[in-house]
């Protein structure tokens, strides 16, 4: 299970390096990166990624939102690896799509990872807080 909250920054080459507690969770060194939710990058291990998809490919094509979500986590999604380093490469694509330029939040959500620019991260939490405070 994936938890806690870290801030690494981007170094040369889209490089971000994960945090060792995250990288320990991840089996084998293969991972898919999507877009996430609310602007940010999902980081599934393969293993995971592979079951999240069996779920969507179980929903019927027929119906539109199903269609829908199929469309956005399959179009935006990479295979990537973890470097010996233990470092991962974030696609131009993705870093656009969630705003991320140097400093980031990276997050664990469970059963996957959340890379967020650190300010957007500071906002959705703070609007999660007041929304759970409510």
């Amino acid at each position: 299970m994936f938890l806690g909250e870290y801030q690494p920054n981007i170094t040369e080459g889209s490089r971000l390096a994960l945090p060792k507690k995250l990288r320990e969770q991840i089996r084998g060194d293969e991972l898919v990166l999507s877009k996430g939710f609310e602007k940010c990058i999902f980081v599934y291990d393969k293993e995971d990624w592979v079951v999240e998809a069996n779920k969507q490919v179980e929903n019927p094509i027929s119906d539109s939102k199903t269609r829908d979500l199929k469309r956005y986590m399959y179009a935006g999604a990479v295979e990537s690896t973890i470097d010996a380093q233990g470092r991962i490469v974030l696609p131009n694509s993705l870093r656009e799509y969630a705003d991320i330029s140097k400093r980031t939040s990276v997050i664990g959500a469970g059963d996957h990872i959340e890379i967020w620019d650190l300010n957007n991260w500071k906002e959705r939490l703070e609007k999660i807080s007041r929304e759970i405070s409510a």
